[in-house]
């Protein structure tokens, strides 16, 4: 398959099963996305949500936030992956917010990358669920699915990965197709064992065809030796058979 042919598979089948598919962090602004998705690295957005609820009612706005200390905020935020260092990174993109973008969450993605906490990854969430710009944010989990579908060729970091979709997704899908990729590989295109007999992409999967055609090699391997070890016991049994032949004669 053509790789022009999977991507318009993939788009299709997704605009029409899966049109509004959206973040699953909790958020009513761009200030509490912007706070959520710098919590959210290597985290889940369930725990993510348990904890922004209280944060955000502490810290409702980048004035709030930006007046705290990382011990304050650390308390509301302990039980996420790397609550130290998110912190101080919360409190400092707090501060930044306020002194250079005047409280505004900026739609560049190079102004987004200058706030602490914020690298590209957030910076193309932010950029993508916010203001819809076709910014591709690569996670663990776009970044396997996109190798196993194979919307990516040979792309061995998520840089390379991002700008593979960005070259062949169609602009106005760029910034839904994340989610698209995130979705699936959260809830059908597991790591550790993917769910392909419930998989509607198998069609146009490089990952399942692979794992057929191996599956379907080790069955016809596996018969081969099973015929060779019959094989093997039946001249053996002859062979038997032919000794006390013999020894019947003498």
């Amino acid at each position: 398959m053509l790789i022009k042919d999977r991507y318009k598979a993939f788009v299709e089948y997704f605009s029409s099963h899966q049109p509004e598919a959206e973040t699953e962090l909790l958020y009513e602004n761009p200030y509490q996305l912007l706070v959520a998705v710098i919590l959210s690295a290597q985290c889940t957005d369930k725990r993510i949500n348990q904890v922004t609820p209280k944060l955000f009612e502490r810290y409702p706005n980048p004035e709030s936030l930006s007046e705290a200390t990382p011990e304050e905020v650390f308390n509301y935020i302990r039980s996420v992956s790397y609550p130290n260092n998110k912190s101080k990174h919360l409190v400092g993109m707090a501060q930044k917010l306020v002194a250079e973008f005047n409280s505004v969450v900026p739609s560049d993605i190079d102004d987004l990358q200058k706030m602490p906490g914020v690298g590209r990854k957030t910076a193309n969430v932010i950029a993508s669920v916010i203001f819809n710009a076709p910014a591709m944010a690569v996670d663990t989990h776009v970044f396997r699915v996109s190798n196993r579908i194979g919307l990516t060729r040979n792309a061995k970091t998520p840089l390379a990965v991002e700008k593979q979709l960005v070259n062949y997704l169609p602009k106005d899908k760029i910034h839904i197709a994340h989610h698209w990729l995130i979705l699936h590989g959260r809830y059908i295109c597991l790591a550790r064992s993917p769910k392909c007999q419930s998989c509607p992409l198998t069609e146009i999967c490089k990952y399942y065809q692979q794992s057929q055609t191996e599956t379907a090699l080790q069955k016809v391997e596996k018969a081969q030796l099973k015929k060779a070890n019959e094989l093997k016991k039946k001249r053996l049994a002859d062979k038997t058979a032919k000794a006390l032949k013999k020894l019947k004669a003498i």
